[in-house]
Order: structure tokens, then C-alpha cells, then sequence
């Protein structure tokens, strides 16, 4: 497929799946979206950010899928963990360039893809870090982390336990309902809500899962 008809492609794609999913999104904001999809998908053959490679089904698989937890993005300060080739947290910063985001991955190749994302689409509300979840020192915890294909729930907030503030929550986005790692979560964490998301054109379930820790007993 050709860069220009893949982006017309893209372009009508990502139209209509916004509208479908009834986020509404400038022009100037869809094309950053389409840019860092094409960034995504130029890196890829090097890097192996994602194992999206049909580009008939980036937008859903990528851009989409990403938007689809917007409505319980309540921050003004959003950690992505595991951030990976930028997802959620590229398009999530793209939507809501009124609000801060972390990037935090331990992937140098990945990380050196994220910075060049921010300086070529001029992303000002994203900090990209190289490291560790575990080693990671933030000025103050976050009150919601987003994590995406990164790990198991038990992982999830283990590792990142010191990153949260104590009546923060992780955004945890899965594909079928993960049974097992919620029943592996460890003692004093609880799915405080769960929800399948819809994103258009896209093949099998995906859930939300919101993570928090569990209310002491009075």
C-alpha cells in the first residue's frame, strides 16, 4: 500500500470510527493522530514496537482502541506504564492536549521512538522516561496509571504499588476478561469496576478494568 493511500485510507478510518465512538476531535488533532501512525508504523519495521502490522487495521487496533478509555481519564496528570510504541498514551495526549502525561518504559529503542514522537508532533504535555516502573521516582504519585498489553494485574500493581497515590487507580486495558489475573490479584486490591469497550473495527473483546486498592476494614 502507498503512504498516500494509506493515509487517505487512515484518514477516513479514523473519521468515521471517531464518530462512531462520538469523540469529537479537530482536524489539526486527527492529523497529529494519522502523523503518529504513520511515525508508528515507519519505526515498527525496525524496532518492533507492535505487532500490529496490517495496515488495514492500524487505526482500530492503535488509535481507536487508545481513544476508547478517554471517558474515564480523569487526571490532569496521566502515567502510562509499559508505554511501549506510545499506546494509549500518544493518542490520549493528542485528545487531551490540556493535560500532562508520563511515559515510562525500560526499552531504549522504544523510548528514543516516544522522544522523537513528541519532538516531531510537538507534543509539549509529554515527558518521556527510560526506566523501570520499580525504579521510578516521581515528584508526587499519580492518580491513575494506564497500562496496555504490558503485564499481569498482579505485576501491575505490585510494580507500580509506590507510583500511585493512595486513592489513585490503574486503567487497565485487556483484551478477553482476564479471570485468572484478577483472582491473582494480591491481598488489598480490587477491580473496582470493569468495562467492555467498543472500538470499531476491531476483532474480539477488549476490557477496561479500573484497579484500586481495597478499602480497609474500619
Amino acid at each position: 500500500m502507498t503512504h498516500a493511500l494509506s493515509n487517505a485510507i487512515w484518514q477516513d478510518q479514523l473519521r468515521d470510527g471517531l464518530a462512531a465512538m462520538d469523540l469529537s476531535l479537530s482536524d489539526s488533532q486527527q492529523q497529529q493522530l494519522l502523523a503518529f501512525l504513520a511515525l508508528l508504523n515507519k519505526w515498527n519495521r525496525a524496532y518492533n514496537l507492535t505487532a500490529v502490522r496490517d495496515e488495514r487495521t492500524m487505526v482500530s487496533r492503535q488509535l481507536l482502541d487508545s481513544l476508547s478509555i478517554l471517558p474515564w481519564v480523569r487526571t490532569d496528570h496521566l502515567l502510562d506504564v509499559g508505554a511501549g510504541g506510545g499506546l494509549p498514551g500518544i493518542p490520549l495526549a493528542i485528545a487531551l492536549p490540556g493535560r500532562r502525561f508520563t511515559l515510562l518504559d525500560s526499552n531504549g529503542k522504544k523510548t528514543r521512538f516516544l522522544n522523537q514522537c513528541v519532538l516531531e508532533l510537538g507534543l509539549t504535555n509529554v515527558e518521556v522516561i527510560h526506566g523501570r516502573a520499580e525504579a521510578c521516582q516521581p515528584e508526587r504519585p499519580f492518580a491513575q496509571i494506564s497500562s496496555r498489553a504490558f503485564t499481569a494485574l498482579a505485576n501491575l500493581v505490585t510494580w507500580c504499588d509506590d507510583l500511585l497515590a493512595d486513592d489513585g487507580e490503574f486503567l487497565a486495558m485487556k483484551g478477553q476478561f482476564p479471570d485468572d489475573e484478577v483472582a491473582d490479584l494480591p491481598a488489598g486490591w480490587q477491580v473496582e469496576s470493569r468495562h467492555s469497550l467498543a472500538v470499531p473495527g476491531a476483532d474480539g473483546d477488549r476490557h477496561l478494568l479500573v484497579v484500586a486498592r481495597a478499602a480497609s476494614p474500619q
